[in-house]
């Protein structure tokens, strides 16, 4: 007869349960001390505790201005006057492009050049070109092929077909964050998500504690900004009693399935969420800031969420993605000039938020990095079912040869580097492809990418992949 109560998971081992009750009691008992031992001096307190890299970083944090839907270069930061010259003429030598293309179109926007490095930039950046000397211009950029989805997906972690972590999912993982009150990896776009939609911030293997916490910019309200971030029930006394709670249900429920990472995420999600309840309602709340600090940025959605991703990176959030708007805003197949209309926005935040960072002492350790999933044609496209609605002036989809561009964190300014051809449709010179984009990236937040790795499904993974990449290195500073 049992001598003591009845409980039902006394009924059910798992087989690493068994073995340690047969025959191997003490040893397994041992070898869980030594391990217990083992992982309490080598994991930290939080899975967001801060952490040291591979090398002294250069960069401490990182925002990512994401012009999602693929801005064109030849409009921004790669002049062609050989366009003017072809404008309305067939183009030699042109690769396939994933949809018909005619005749060359020269930019309607014009080319100057600024600061002392003689950077030359169009006039709808006017206002991020005040900032030229220290803007990192790489026109050689390549990706693998012309379609939206798989270019995010590689852009953003590594890999345009299969599951894999996000950037900011590996930054955080590898670095931590600075305030624990606070989300590490923060995306935000107003009026719904982009194409690929939380594919762009997922964790995928990674712990899911580390996967992009998203926001949606459209509302001004704090309230709405992070829905539920107050309780109206319930103080914060009231609340902590009700948490442990939960954290001692929700510990015991982790026992019995171990290494369960979605149950720990959501066991840390819940302890984050108690903790933002103060922070979060100061960090996002913009009205606290001057009013000529507010039309620095613009009262725009993206003007509003630059300014918030400001006031995140001062309070120690690790990585913030801002993205231009739900599904691919700079997707101009019909009309080029709708990128006035998106980069009028965009540029005044940027340059709003590169002063206030250099006035708080922020902008040397703060990787900046501006750019599309690729570029666009030189060529105008030619109406299709569907794609086009016959007005000729707009450009196709480009993955040759487009245009990213960094600034501060460690990387060097006044330089332009690589080429496209004498239209601007692929990279001849010096090309940068994703990969050793990324790995040049992660030099500067201080990682070797190919020391850092993650072990899963007995693979080491790394967000370069299996490729043949390199860091740039006339990029670092």
């Amino acid at each position: 007869m049992d001598s003591h109560d009845f409980r039902l998971e006394h009924r059910f081992l798992t087989r690493r349960q068994l073995l340690g009750r047969v025959g191997m009691g003490f040893g397994a008992l041992a070898l869980g001390d030594l391990i217990g031992a083992g992982a309490a001096q080598a994991a930290p307190a939080s899975p967001f505790a801060a952490r040291q890299p591979h090398f002294e970083p250069k960069a401490k944090r990182v925002i990512h201005f994401f012009m999602n839907g693929g801005p064109s270069q030849v409009d921004t930061f790669d002049p062609k006057p050989m366009l003017d010259k072809y404008d309305g003429k067939p183009l030699p030598n042109l690769l396939k492009t994933e949809r018909p293309t005619g005749a060359g179109m020269k930019s309607p926007f014009a080319f100057k050049k600024y600061g002392e490095c003689g950077l030359e930039v169009s006039d709808l950046f006017g206002r991020t070109a005040a900032f030229a000397d220290d803007l990192c211009v790489i026109r050689s950029m390549q990706a693998d092929v012309p379609n939206h989805e798989p270019s995010l997906g590689l852009m953003n972690c590594g890999e345009s077909r299969l599951h894999r972590p996000s950037f900011g999912s590996w930054v955080t993982y590898g670095l931590g964050s600075e305030n624990q009150n606070l989300p590490g990896y923060i995306s935000m776009c107003p009026k719904g998500m982009p194409t690929r939609r939380t594919k762009n911030w997922q964790s995928a293997f990674l712990p899911s504690i580390y996967q992009g916490t998203y926001i949606n910019t459209e509302n001004s309200e704090v309230d709405k900004l992070v829905e539920f971030i107050k309780n109206s029930s319930l103080d914060l006394r009231q609340q902590r009693r009700q948490l442990d709670l939960l954290f001692a249900l929700n510990e015991q429920h982790l026992k019995q399935r171990e290494n369960d990472q979605q149950l720990d995420a959501r066991i840390q999600s819940y302890e984050l969420a108690y903790r933002m309840q103060m922070e979060a309602s100061d960090a996002f709340d913009i009205s606290k800031e001057p009013e000529y600090v507010r039309q620095a940025y613009g009262d725009t959605d993206f003007g509003r969420q630059t300014l918030i991703a400001r006031r995140l990176l001062e309070r120690g959030v690790r990585f913030i993605q801002l993205w231009t708007g739900a599904g691919q805003p700079w997707d101009s197949h019909d009309e080029i000039l709708d990128h006035q209309r998106l980069a009028k926005d965009v540029d005044r935040a940027i340059a709003a938020f590169m002063h206030d960072m250099k006035q708080r002492g922020l902008f040397d350790d703060t990787l900046m990095i501006w750019g599309g999933e690729f570029g666009r044609t030189p060529s105008v496209e030619l109406p299709t079912p569907g794609a086009n609605a016959g007005k000729q002036r707009g450009r196709d989809h480009n993955h040759y040869g487009f245009t990213c561009w960094l600034a501060g964190g460690g990387a060097r300014g006044g330089y332009t580097h690589g080429a496209t051809d004498e239209f601007g449709f692929q990279a001849v010179e010096k090309p940068v492809h994703v990969h050793d984009f990324h790995a040049t990236l992660l030099r500067l937040l201080g990682f070797d990418h190919e020391r850092f790795t993650y072990r899963y499904a007995g693979l080491d993974f790394k967000l370069t992949g299996v490729s043949d990449c390199s860091v740039v290195k006339e990029l670092i500073a």
